[in-house]
């Protein structure tokens, strides 16, 4: 009993850790948002992560943001090098112009790396991120959209920048073509661009969740930098 006494103990430690890293900001900008500093960002520039999350944890409370995604996997002990950055929307789809009205916010109040400033998202923010680099690509270095979709008329803007697509090959919420099409409109463009789509066997909509608790994702955005 002691024993499982102390693991609870430590998990409730370390739960608060990653709480308390964490603030929120509202009021400053159209969407409220979490956002974690690394202790280095008074001296050294960082990269910025955005994470748009999905439907399910759309609202007006942040909390429901952490329920999955890039800051639940940092509740559970991931450390991200970068400013991380995790708006909620209220209701309805992503709108890349409050994205980037956050991002710009970032920028300006923090000590950003502006050659490292990346997105990713899962279902609705999935979409949401290839809808902010369809948009903005010239404000991002490279993006990660998981079982999501984009527009087609988006394939050339979406070619001048590094993308890796991820679908599951069993998703019945939002069918894995809605990922191909995309990819195949940028690759219309540009047969050259930098996109990888990945068809994640046995991914349903609900378990490529686990792509955020797993280095892949992370070491190749990190590794991208705009010239």
């Amino acid at each position: 009993m002691k024993l499982k006494s102390l693991y609870i103990a430590l998990f409730i430690l370390t739960s608060a850790f990653g709480f308390f890293q964490l603030k929120t900001i509202k009021n400053k900008t159209t969407y409220p948002f979490w956002i974690n500093v690394p202790e280095k960002e008074s001296t050294e520039k960082q990269p910025i992560l955005i994470f748009l999350h999905g439907k399910s944890l759309s609202g007006t409370d942040l909390n429901r943001v952490r329920r999955y995604g890039v800051l639940r996997a940092m509740d559970k002990g991931r450390k991200i090098p970068a400013i991380v950055v995790a708006p909620q929307v209220a209701k309805g789809n992503w709108n890349p112009d409050k994205v980037l009205e956050v991002l710009e916010y970032v920028k300006k109040n923090y000590n950003v790396d502006e050659s490292r400033i990346y997105v990713c998202g899962m279902s609705l923010g999935g979409y949401g991120t290839l809808h902010f680099a369809g948009k903005h690509a010239d404000k991002i270095t490279a993006a990660v959209a998981i079982c999501g979709g984009g527009n087609v008329k988006d394939g050339c803007k979406l070619a001048t920048i590094p993308l890796w697509i991820q679908h599951g090959d069993v998703d019945y919420i939002v069918p894995m073509s809605e990922s191909k099409k995309v990819v195949d409109a940028i690759k219309k463009c540009d047969e050259n661009a930098d996109v990888t789509l990945t068809i994640i066997k046995g991914g349903n909509h609900g378990n490529v969740e686990r792509l955020f608790h797993e280095d892949a994702m992370y070491d190749w955005l990190f590794q991208q930098k705009r010239e």
